[in-house]
């Protein structure tokens, strides 16, 4: 196996010490805050062998994440040179007749005088830093209610062990509310990713359709549902039919953490906020009303690494940081990895919080009424992001191209639909405070003088193929206009971006894989 094959290299080179997951389970998540909290001082790193949020088994992805000794993902700097020395290694060390590790049962193994393989309960550790960074007794207090259901769905990756360990054997959830989360190599021929799409049973459970629109007839709905994709680094938060979009999700949660988060509070109170540049500006309405430093990153969890370990580099000091991606990451710098587990208790935080004086059976502030009263404060961003998965890659650069010239070409002025003038448009080019390493061609933006804006992104954490994302923001303040369908209030925005790129003549695709 994989975890084999490290592990005799490992020996072979030199390492002192291997530490792995019983049954070879470690999310990613836990993986920081291990490398971060080691009983031995800080490992050198970690491999995460994973598929992420794609499809996996023995047909399918599975990658390979190397973080650093500080928890994160390697900085650009770390996998360059990676790259550069695939190109010249021309030999490499592995202990001959390496035995084979038994990854079932918790303990030490001294393969040699030199060297020590440790299995690890998966959980332990993760768990009790859930506990530093939350108040679990209040957490139980709204899970014991009679008239507050929660479900989850693991969606057989990784997340399993964690959410049976905190959510039912720390807060008491019931096992038969747990679903999915016996961890599969293929994912039971699933695709981890907690969207809309791929996570139906979870929405349709939630009393939504795979637009994120109400059911009619549904009874018997959870009041919060929550989902976790293959290495549990991601979350999808809904509630009684409603979904909170990822960009909301971070804003809410920065709005509320110090009200309902002992991390925050103990820590002197929220000092910064990022966000990924294609993520919603909703988060940069809350930063401006708190006071608190915003900045906007290229995708990629390493840059939020950065901004946490400022200090640490001799920089500003912006801790306490929450950060997340519109791609369904959430986090803050209790780790330097998203957290998909960690977002779901700020939510039942949050929830908790605003209901903890309410009597045994009155009804309860919902999740719903949460994410609509931070819209009548902040305004709301509507927002929605179309993916294109498993485009030819030749035919999705070729459209990227076209983007390029055109921007080149000077498009200021230019009026795509009525009402919608082109204001100044790019290639998103990333200067980072800490490190000042500068990142360019990080996507392509059309902002609108009225602060709509539309911006097109490739991705290729997949194997097959490239992804072309689209992403679509409008910005609405008035508190009559808050609560349209997200589809409708965006509808002219679609129609401009999906003409202006001509992405069906490019790509012979007339719909998107996957909305959200």
């Amino acid at each position: 196996t994989m975890i084999q094959t490290i592990s005799a290299m490992a020996a072979a080179n030199g390492v002192a010490k291997v530490t792995i997951g019983q049954n070879g389970l470690l999310s990613t998540p836990a993986v920081s805050a291990l490398i971060r909290r080691h009983d031995d001082g800080n490992p050198l790193g970690g491999f995460i062998l994973t598929a992420s949020h794609n499809p996996g088994g023995k047909d399918n992805d599975c990658g390979i994440k190397y973080n650093v000794e500080n928890g994160g993902p390697a900085p650009e700097k770390i996998t360059s040179k990676i790259f550069e020395g695939t190109k010249t290694i021309s030999e490499y060390l592995i202990m001959e007749n390496f035995p084979v590790i038994d990854l079932t049962k918790i303990g030490e193994a001294k393969i040699t005088d030199e060297f020590t393989v440790q299995i690890i309960d998966c959980a332990a550790a993760y768990v009790e830093l859930m506990k530093e960074v939350f108040d679990f007794d209040l957490l139980k207090s709204l899970l014991e209610r009679d008239n507050f259901k929660f479900i989850y769905d693991a969606m057989h990756g990784v997340a399993g062990p964690y959410a049976k360990a905190i959510f039912k054997d720390e807060l008491g959830v019931p096992e038969d509310c747990l679903k999915n989360c016996t961890p599969l190599e293929d994912f039971g021929n699933g695709h981890p990713d907690p969207n809309l799409t791929y996570a139906h049973d979870l929405v349709e459970a939630c009393g939504l359709n795979g637009k994120g629109e109400k059911l009619d007839g549904v009874t018997d709905v959870p009041d919060m549902g929550a989902a976790a994709d293959g290495d549990a680094d991601r979350n999808m938060i809904l509630g009684k039919q409603f979904f909170v979009t990822p960009s909301d999700s971070v804003a809410v949660i920065a709005a509320n953490a110090e009200q309902c988060i002992p991390f925050f509070r103990d820590h002197g109170g929220l000092k910064a906020i990022a966000r990924s540049m294609p993520t919603s500006a909703a988060a940069d309405l809350v930063a401006k009303k708190m006071g608190t430093s915003i900045f906007q990153v290229p995708t990629g969890w390493k840059f939020f690494g950065n901004l946490m370990d400022s200090s640490v580099l001799g920089g500003e000091e912006y801790n306490p940081l929450i950060c997340g991606e519109e791609s369904f990451g959430t986090g803050s710098n209790h780790i330097r990895e998203k957290d998909g587990i960690w977002a779901v208790l700020c939510w039942m935080s949050i929830v908790a919080h605003r209901n903890k004086d309410k009597a045994a059976g009155e009804d309860l502030v919902s999740i719903e009424k949460i994410v609509e009263e931070h819209w009548t404060t902040f305004g709301r961003n509507y927002y929605s992001r179309y993916d294109y998965e498993n485009v030819e890659k030749e035919k999705a650069t070729a459209m990227m191209a076209s983007l390029t010239e055109r921007i080149k070409s000077g498009l200021s002025g230019t009026e795509l639909l009525p009402g919608y003038i082109l204001g100044d448009c790019d290639e998103f080019e990333y200067h980072d405070p800490v490190d000042k390493s500068v990142s360019s061609n990080q996507g392509w933006r059309f902002n609108f003088t009225d602060g709509s804006r539309f911006v097109f992104r490739l991705s290729g954490t997949g194997s097959v193929g490239a992804t072309i994302r689209l992403y679509l923001e409008k910005y609405e303040s008035d508190p009559s206009k808050i609560s349209q369908p997200t589809a409708d209030a965006l509808a002219d925005l679609v129609k401009a971006a999906l003409e202006f790129s001509k992405i069906e003549e490019f790509t012979g695709r007339d719909a998107p894989t996957v909305i959200t």
